[in-house]
């Protein structure tokens, strides 16, 4: 019992309790002082101090820097022999994979891919088949800012599809139609007479030079020899063309296990490996499981907005990765709980757009 005038021994020692020393990593928590005007650069640094998913992203940040510098490190005669064995990229310290879902090849987050294929940054892009026709289809005509609230019954009756609050006119897909089925012919053709063996990277390789359009982002990937791994393409319009184009031509045959060949070769062979995975599902699992086979990637950036509390691989965090062997033990991965049409875009601009200089122009590559 406290004497009179003091306030509860018990309590005090609860609230006042002495604190013990900080992670030797802490920082004083601070924003950005607007005071001085808008400096841009200056927000997104100021990042790491405002805590929260700001935070993340500026560890994001270091994370994919880190990547870049493998990425710029010469190899020596014998590491280069082995990276050679992955493909026919020239070989670099750090094989960057790249995956990203549908949503954001609809959206203006495109174009920041397609920056980054178009100047040969990265090596293997993983997307789903709507991130290959979306990006084809806009070859083709536009998509739409809309609203999320649209009524689907509305926009049925008038033959627009809505992707969030974006719009597509069902008239871009029987566009996307005439487009794709002389080529499926000329496919079936060739694989009938020259013997020609079709893989899904294969497949959009040849569409990507097909549709001959420098805003594509399949047009830079086989021009720069990223392959593009798809294993589920047909789940989607490409799909439905494919079944269409069957009863009148029937045939034609997608080899997905060289496919699995390629991409596993890819990070077996790497000096490094790193990951930058945009949303989940399958983009986000295949490039982890490839990289299962080198015992994991050494650098890792997750941004997407699911949640681990359902065991989803979507929403899994990077540790749980770390437990399958997917990602290095000793690595310093990051998740970043955004939406990707926010971050994506500042990620590059801080780290591949600031480093543009050092990795050069590929050939052919005009500058833009």
């Amino acid at each position: 019992m406290a004497a009179p005038g003091e306030a509860p021994g018990e309590a005090l020692r609860a609230v006042l309790r002495p604190s013990g020393a900080l992670p030797a990593e802490a920082l004083p928590v601070r924003g950005y002082d607007f005071s001085g005007g808008a400096d841009h650069a200056a927000l997104l640094r100021s990042f790491r101090t405002t805590g929260f998913q700001a935070t993340s992203f500026a560890q994001a940040v270091a994370e994919i820097e880190r990547m870049i510098a493998a990425k710029l490190e010469p190899l020596s005669a014998e590491q280069r022999e082995r990276a050679a064995m992955a493909g026919p990229r020239e070989p670099s310290g750090c094989t960057i994979f790249l995956g990203f879902t549908s949503n954001l090849v609809s959206s203006g987050v495109r174009e920041s891919i397609r920056y980054l294929v178009q100047r040969g940054m990265v090596d293997v892009l993983v997307t789903t088949a709507g991130g290959v026709e979306e990006d084809l289809i806009k070859c083709l005509a536009p998509t739409y800012i809309g609203d999320f609230h649209l009524r689907g019954r509305d926009l049925r009756e008038n033959g627009i599809n809505r992707i969030g609050n974006l719009l597509v006119p069902n008239d871009n897909y029987c566009k996307f139609e005439d487009w794709l089925m002389p080529i499926l012919d000329r496919m079936v053709d060739e694989q009938d007479t020259q013997g020609v063996r079709w893989t899904p990277s294969r497949m959009i390789a040849r569409l990507g030079k097909e549709i001959d359009n420098p805003e594509s982002i399949c047009y830079w990937a086989q021009k720069n020899n990223i392959p593009v791994l798809s294993p589920a393409l047909t789940d989607g319009s490409l799909g439905d063309m494919i079944f269409f184009h069957s009863y009148k031509r029937p045939g034609l045959v997608l080899d997905i296990v060289e496919d699995l060949r390629l991409i596993n070769t890819q990070a077996i062979f790497a000096h490094k490996t790193g990951m930058i995975i945009l949303g989940g599902g399958l983009v986000k699992h295949h490039i982890a499981n490839a990289n299962l086979m080198r015992n994991g990637a050494d650098f890792s950036v997750y941004v997407n907005t699911a949640q681990e509390f359902d065991g989803s691989d979507s929403g899994a965090r990077p540790d749980e990765a770390v437990s399958w062997g997917k990602i290095r033990m000793d690595a310093t991965p990051v998740k970043v709980y955004a939406d990707a049409s926010l971050v994506f875009p500042l990620l590059v601009a801080e780290t591949f757009a600031r480093s543009a200089e050092a990795f050069g122009v590929p050939d052919g590559t005009p500058e833009v």
